[in-house]
Order: C-alpha cells, then structure tokens, then sequence
C-alpha cells in the first residue's frame, strides 16, 4: 500500500483504536495526531486552556501535516479537516469517515478530556452536525463503528483498503 490512509470523523468515532488495528493488519506505522501533539507540546486540554483553540489548531496543522506526509496510517483529530491546507494534503490519501450515532458516543465521551465538550452530548451533537459535511466531502470509505467491535471493524476495513490497492 504506497497511499497514507487518513482515519477522520467526530469525537468518539474510534479513530484512534480502528486505525492502531488496521496499521497492524497491513503492516504500516501508526499515529494518532491528538497524541503526537500531547507528547511533543502537552497535554491537548492544557494546550486549549492555556493558548486557545487557534494556537492549537496552528500546531495540530504542523503535525497532521508532517505525519501525513510521513505515510502509514494516520487518526486524525476530529477538528483537524477545519484546515484548508489539511483538506488540500487529504486529497493524496485513502480517507476513511468513521461516524457513530448518539447513544453509541455517549458512552465514549463520558470519560471526558475533550475540551470542545462543554456541554457533553449537546457539544457534541452540534460539532458533528457542523463538522458532517466536511467530512462527507472527504471521504473515500465511510464506515459506521456504533454497534460492531473495533477488532471486527478494523479487520474488514483493512481487507478492503488491501483488495482497494490490488485493483
């Protein structure tokens, strides 16, 4: 597989855990932007705090795009296609949507740590209403993760990027 897959969708949609599994199916490097920021400048919730969404969005862009570049599998954050240039650097890679529904996200987020939720599942609601289109204009594959395991998610999704790049 020579093209960079590109993991994108809401908060909650599993990018992080379907892309660390569909690496390892097709024997590629993984990276979760979110946490190559976390390590190379902070935590993410500490960053918002302290700097603001656009200081964040500067240095998420530096990444996603060094890391795109860099080929593998990539999860991106959910906010990270609000960039022009990110979308323009998605249009050399296989993007793959990853959507859930409501009831399956809020037990995701409940943990909390993502600091857009201010108010939970209305946050949420009304970022992934906002963010829809963008993504939909992005994507390759749209894949729903709400009701299946990520393993058995991961393992089809892997096949078929593999029977994708045979063709």
């Amino acid at each position: 597989m020579s093209r960079t897959i590109a993991l994108i969708g809401p908060m909650g949609a599993g990018k992080s855990s379907i892309g660390r599994r569909v690496a390892k199916h097709l024997d590629r490097r993984f990276v979760d932007t979110d946490a190559a920021i976390a390590r190379e400048h902070g935590p993410v919730p500490e960053l918002f705090a302290r700097h603001g969404e656009a200081a964040f969005r500067a240095i998420e862009r530096g990444v996603v795009q060094r890391e795109l570049a860099a080929g593998g599998v990539v999860a991106l954050g959910g906010g990270a296609v609000l960039d022009p240039g990110t979308r323009e650097d998605l249009s050399d890679c296989t993007v793959v949507l990853l959507t859930v529904d409501e009831q399956a996200v809020a037990e995701r987020i409940a943990a909390g740590g993502r600091p857009l939720l201010t108010d939970g599942l209305a946050s949420w609601r009304r970022i992934a209403a906002e963010r829809a289109p963008v993504y939909a204009a992005l994507a390759d594959v749209v894949v729903d993760t709400s009701r299946r395991p990520m393993t058995r998610i991961a393992a089809e999704l892997a096949e078929a990027l593999r029977q994708e790049e045979e063709r």
